[in-house]
């Protein structure tokens, strides 16, 4: 069964860090960000983002988040990853469910979707539960 899910978060901690900053060469960085999620997903996930930054201050990024919670009325755990762009003040993302990765009524979750991080950061995620 496929379901569309809409959530709103907030982020609960941001640290990020520079692994590699050279001159005249875009800047990399590596992020550990937590969450707290409320709507079609409630609960919590820690994400480990990298990052690479331009000299606009634009970036590119991929990440692994877990998300320790509920889903559309299913416990358990998810895996997402995300592929995405930072640019004036929004991030945006695309999510894949990692198949293998999950737990609880989550464990055969495979999906994908979109986030936005904005002053209001959203994310909408297509589900489909075996």
């Amino acid at each position: 069964m496929r379901s569309h899910l809409s959530a709103t978060f907030e982020v609960k901690s941001w640290e990020e860090s520079a692994f590699d900053e050279q001159e005249n060469l875009p800047k990399l960085t590596r992020a550990l960000v937590t969450r707290a999620y409320s709507g079609d997903i409630e609960g919590s996930s820690t994400t480990e983002w990298l990052m690479a930054y331009a000299e606009d201050g634009s970036a590119t990024f991929v990440g692994l988040e877990r998300f320790v919670g509920q889903v559309g009325g299913h416990k358990g755990t998810l895996v997402l990853q995300h592929v995405g762009s930072y640019a004036e003040g929004a991030a945006k993302a695309k999510l894949v469910v990692i198949e293998g990765a999950n737990s609880g009524s989550l464990k055969s979750a495979t999906g994908d979707g979109d986030f936005v991080a904005n002053p209001s950061g959203s994310v909408t995620l297509d589900l489909v539960l075996n």
